[in-house]
């Protein structure tokens, strides 16, 4: 596109944004639309958009947008223009200016409108000229944000205009900092351009560095150098905020952990059990989350959303039940003896992901996000996913819910007890192998609502325990066997450790560091962080 153009869209974009200009004035949007139909020129396609663009209508915006993405067409047969979008067979089509539904059209009835990249440039120019006088003030923001980047000295007149009329300070300060860019780019007096480039500094993102990576370059040797120092300082501010990000992956990662490993603890600090099979308990909740949602799905979509907060309690029972089951039938027979305790739980692990792959097929089954836990947002220069963001509080809940069953129930004082001292227990009436049978369910279910919070995240398949058990030991292991408070720091710094490892080791090696690191730390306390005196400690 010619530079002379490129000046004239600048000047009726202008003119358009004048209150009372004679060209909005007279100007038809509708008539000016249907000048795409027809085989026209690339140059009578331009022309037609400057036309549109000079209306300064919003209006036509719809139109514009559908030119760029390939969707506007005009009909063979009388070269009527409408927008147009698959719809099996043929076209839905729709009135450009009004969205109007006109009915589906036969997809050899119609022609699409023929554009190249320019023209998308064009379009792009024109519509933030546009929506830089819309009405609505995020339709606004949008446009100026989308501004920065390809901002160029001709649209410095349309800016002017556009800041002079801007009474929103948040759009003000992106129409700004667009401007500041088109002057980088421009022939403008050194000392404007000195003043853009600490106002492109401000933003600190790896867009404005962009920007003043290019700026570096200028001919001038102090904008050159005002550049690379404030290029420099948003280098020290991405970095700052890449840490920040590690952080908040390394929580995320800790505290999915927590939740598979906290009913390792439990198990294995209260009955001294090597469970190969607590895996497949997080799986067990996985599936049923599954089937939860596939039933809501098919007889009450409506509460979808909340599909959820009903498997939450559902993996609770179902995988507390097989765990009870595992306990009464197997485990109980083999107390005192940690090898073969630790082969039977292996050869349950396996006949359980056989029985699920029969069941539900070897293939991985999705779980949809609900609406509340779907997209993210931001923190200055940091992503937040929602799930993840969901899964660290429904971590915390579950912790404390733990904490406060286990020092604030009869129970819990039960359990405490066998821990504690099991002869002493049995002598004061307590029925330790009750109290060893509902232990492990409680490690159990605990271990299904972690599979609920995983399937939002992990793949659903009769594999997904197996990813978790050897993490889970290790945090177990390192935070102190039977200690929840141990399991938390654990999980949390293992967490943190593999994800600020993981950019420089990757993240099998990275995995392999932290399990040297473990083994180690565990050579000097072979008891964990936190030490707990129980049973199979006594013994």
């Amino acid at each position: 596109m010619s530079g002379t153009f490129r000046a004239l869209l600048a000047l009726v974009l202008l003119l358009a944004a004048l209150p009372g200009a004679a060209l909005a004035q007279g100007a038809d949007p509708a008539a000016l639309i249907q000048e795409f139909g027809g085989k026209k020129s690339f140059a009578d396609t331009e022309a037609t958009i400057g036309a549109l663009a000079a209306t300064g209508d919003p209006a036509v915006a719809p139109a514009l947008r559908a030119l760029a993405d390939g969707d506007l067409y005009y009909e063979k047969d009388g070269g009527r223009v409408v927008i147009g979008r698959a719809s099996g067979s043929g076209i839905a089509a729709s009135d450009p200016l009004t969205g109007e539904a006109l009915g589906e059209r036969p997809k050899g009835a119609l022609e699409k409108v023929r554009i190249k990249n320019s023209i998308r440039t064009l379009v792009a120019e024109a519509l933030g000229g546009l929506t830089l006088g819309s009405a609505d003030p995020a339709e606004r923001l949008r446009a100026a944000s989308a501004l920065f980047e390809r901002a160029d000295p001709q649209a410095i007149a349309t800016l002017d205009a556009a800041i002079d009329r801007e009474s929103d300070p948040a759009i003000l300060g992106r129409l700004t900092q667009a401007r500041a860019v088109a002057v980088l780019r421009s022939d403008r007096p050194s000392a404007e351009k000195l003043e853009a480039v600490h106002v492109v500094a401000e933003r600190s993102d790896r867009a404005a560095l962009n920007v003043l990576t290019a700026a570096a370059s200028d001919a001038d040797p102090a904008v050159a150098a005002a550049a690379e120092q404030g290029a420099a300082a948003i280098r020290t501010t991405i970095a700052a905020w890449g840490q920040a990000q590690n952080v908040w992956y390394g929580l995320s990662l800790g505290s999915v952990l927590l939740l598979a490993a906290i009913g390792l603890a439990i198990t294995f600090g209260v009955m001294g059990v090597i469970n190969m099979a607590h895996g497949e308990m997080v799986m067990l909740g996985a599936y049923t989350t599954f089937v939860v949602q596939q039933a809501m799905r098919d007889h009450a979509p409506q509460w979808l959303d909340w599909s959820l907060a009903l498997s939450i309690p559902m993996a609770f029972l179902v995988a507390g039940f097989v765990g009870f089951v595992i306990e009464r039938g197997v485990i109980r027979f083999l107390y005192g003896r940690p090898l073969e305790t630790l082969l039977a739980t292996f050869g349950v692990s396996l006949i359980l992901q056989q029985a699920v792959r029969m069941i539900f097929g070897p293939t991985n089954r999705e779980v949809s996000n609900p609406s509340w836990m779907s997209g993210s947002f931001e923190i200055g220069q940091m992503a937040v996913t929602w799930n993840r963001l969901w899964i660290i509080v429904f971590a915390a809940v579950v912790f404390a819910a733990l904490l406060f069953a286990l020092n604030r129930t009869a129970a819990g004082l039960q359990m405490r007890a066998v821990t504690q001292n099991r002869r002493m227990a049995a002598a004061m009436g307590i029925r330790t192998p009750m109290v060893d049978a509902l232990t492990f369910a409680l490690g159990s279910g605990i271990a299904g609502m972690a599979g609920v919070a995983l399937s939002q995240i992990d793949n659903v398949s009769p594999d997904l325990g197996q990813g978790y058990i050897i993490d889970s030991f290790m945090v177990v292991v390192f935070g102190g066997v039977g200690n929840l408070w141990g399991t938390l720091v654990g999980a949390l710094s293992l967490g943190l450790v593999n994800k600020f490892l993981e950019p420089y080791a990757g993240a099998v090696l990275g995995k392999i560091v932290v399990l040297v690191l473990i083994i180690l730390f565990i050579q000097k306390r072979p008891r964990g962080l936190f030490a707990l005196k129980g049973r199979f400690v006594d013994a």
